[in-house]
């Protein structure tokens, strides 16, 4: 569940759930202790050693870190404050290397009523959270004002302590292609990605891990002076959320997971669990085109939109499409266009399928030898798909998935899976089946959370979730019999709270946000 960065398609805060890589910094630094550990605050006791990591004193004051730091300034325009949590690199070793991760907070003004603090992630795993209190703040209307609005970035991600592996793009979610020798091209370049990755930082991947991500969530609670905290997390974040509800069971108090996904299926492969949804997307997609043939050209029928995404992909696979002009100008082969398709279908709004018929559209000319030209989006997407611009992102995502959960390590495990997946699912099977660098990955040091304890969540998912299959939250739902499951009928979004526009969904996850009650039975929204 990875996905581009906010950056490349600011059109889901969210992004994809695929899997990119992260930048080009050098390894990890080891960071200063915290300013002061005095004063307590009122929290859970920490234990093996951890008291100084939980009492530490936050040196809160601006966001911004120059001139140019346009977010920075934003935050602060609009009153928030951040400062830097110091935790242990490695948790079994509390008194070795720290690290920092960064958080950002919006403090209630409705004093009097104040609920408490409410923890912020954007999922990814990659993406930020430290510019989403002001929105938050917004979408959360009179209950706003109730919180302390937390955003973080986890560990070795965004402005926390960094993690770069100098990677040469910026995801590692291709297809397999065509052919057996476009997958042996794949098999070559995940591998090289992981030896990167060992080569720069090999004593810092073991503990880029969910499991510490959650473990440093505590350290923040603590820290705030919580003794419970409520959490938002969207699509990866709702595994994150349900790892730390595992983890640290009676600490969360109000938890709303969007986008949710199944514990016990995310890992390198999750993508497969999504596969006929992603195809779904895509006939769908195909048939509001149609409708403007006139705009994009692509075909006045669904199946004639169909038809003309695989002869694009046909011709990527004969020799790659030149894309752009001067110094925007990339070169597409068939396992990097289907990602472009998949990185289109995170929504069903007029403005996301807009996007991506200009995409294809684009995509289109070039197969047919035209000239032509890109939009600054389009731009940055195929940067990240074709050069090392965005490493850090791929490197800090890969390494949390690879750090949570083994891949199988025989190619020709992927290889049988595509050759099966092509007939049903001609354009993602060879795609969300691919081998990634998980398959050269070290072993995880710890096993995948297991969900032993109930907890109680308010879970939001739309039946065509294109990243986090709507059976994904079912079973999530079914695994916390406390939880509360709203549906969105008939919607291909993935990610709906403040972003969707779906007053219905809205409303419920506000009222039991303001309340702390949930709905009495499970809901279903309109789309």
């Amino acid at each position: 569940m990875i996905t581009p960065s906010s950056a490349v398609r600011r059109t889901s805060a969210v992004g994809l759930a695929l899997a990119a890589c992260l930048g080009a910094a050098p390894s990890a630094t080891a960071s200063a202790p915290a300013a002061s550990t005095a004063t307590a605050p009122a929290a859970s006791k920490s234990g093996a050693g951890l008291d100084r990591y939980y009492n530490q004193r936050l040196g809160w004051g601006s966001c911004s870190k120059g001139p140019d730091d346009t977010m920075g300034r934003d935050l602060d325009k609009a009153g928030v404050q951040c400062a830097d949590v110091t935790v242990p690199l490695d948790y079994a070793a509390p008194r070795g290397r720290t690290i920092t991760v960064a958080i950002s907070r919006l403090k209630a003004t409705d004093t009097r009523h104040r609920i408490g603090s409410i923890l912020l992630n954007n999922g990814g795993p990659g993406n930020t959270a430290l510019q989403s209190p002001p929105e938050f703040h917004a979408w959360m209307k009179e209950t706003g004002p109730r919180y302390d609005i937390v955003g973080f970035d986890p560990r070795f991600i965004g402005r926390s302590t960094p993690l770069d592996c100098g990677l040469p793009v910026g995801t590692n979610l291709f297809s397999a292609g065509l052919g057996r020798a476009s997958f042996e091209r794949q098999v070559a370049l995940q591998k090289d990605l992981a030896a990167k990755c060992r080569a720069t930082n090999a004593a810092v991947l073991p503990h880029v891990t969910t499991r510490n991500t959650a473990r440093d969530m505590d350290v923040v609670r603590g820290a705030l002076g919580e003794r419970k905290i409520s959490y938002f997390g969207y699509s990866y974040g709702t595994y994150l959320g349900t790892v730390y509800t595992q983890m640290f069971p009676g600490r969360t108090d109000r938890m709303v997971l969007d986008g949710a996904i199944d514990p016990r299926k995310f890992g390198p492969r999750l993508l497969q669990e999504a596969v006929g949804e992603n195809e779904r997307a895509l006939a769908d997609w195909a048939g509001w085109a149609a409708a403007r043939h006139t705009t994009y050209g692509l075909g006045r029928t669904r199946a004639q939109v169909l038809a003309t995404i695989d002869r694009i992909i046909e011709k990527s696979a004969r020799g790659p499409l030149a894309v752009g002009t001067g110094p925007d100008t990339f070169r597409l082969d068939d396992t990097q266009t289907p990602f472009v398709l998949l990185a289109g279908l995170d929504s069903d709004t007029d403005m996301s399928r807009a996007s991506l018929g200009e995409h294809v559209s684009v995509l289109n000319k070039a197969a047919g030898g035209q000239p032509t030209t890109l939009s600054p989006q389009f731009a940055g997407l195929l940067r990240l798909v074709t050069t090392g611009e965005q490493s850090h992102m791929a490197s800090a995502q890969t390494a949390v998935i690879c750090g949570d959960v083994a891949a199988p390590r025989d190619p020709e495990v992927y290889w049988r899976d595509i050759e099966r997946s092509r007939a049903a699912y001609p354009r993602f099977g060879a795609m969300n089946n691919n081998i990634g660098p998980c398959a050269f990955w070290d072993r995880p040091r710890e096993k995948p959370t297991q969900v032993k304890h109930d907890a109680k969540a308010l879970i939001v998912s739309a039946t065509g979730d294109p990243r986090t299959a709507h059976k994904g939250a079912v079973a999530l739902h079914g695994l916390l019999p406390s939880s509360k499951l709203i549906t969105v009928k008939g919607a291909n979004r993935h990610a709906i709270y403040g972003l969707y526009e779906n007053a219905c969904v809205d409303n419920h996850v506000n009222r039991y946000l303001a309340t702390g009650k949930l709905p009495a039975d499970d809901g279903t929204c309109s789309k």
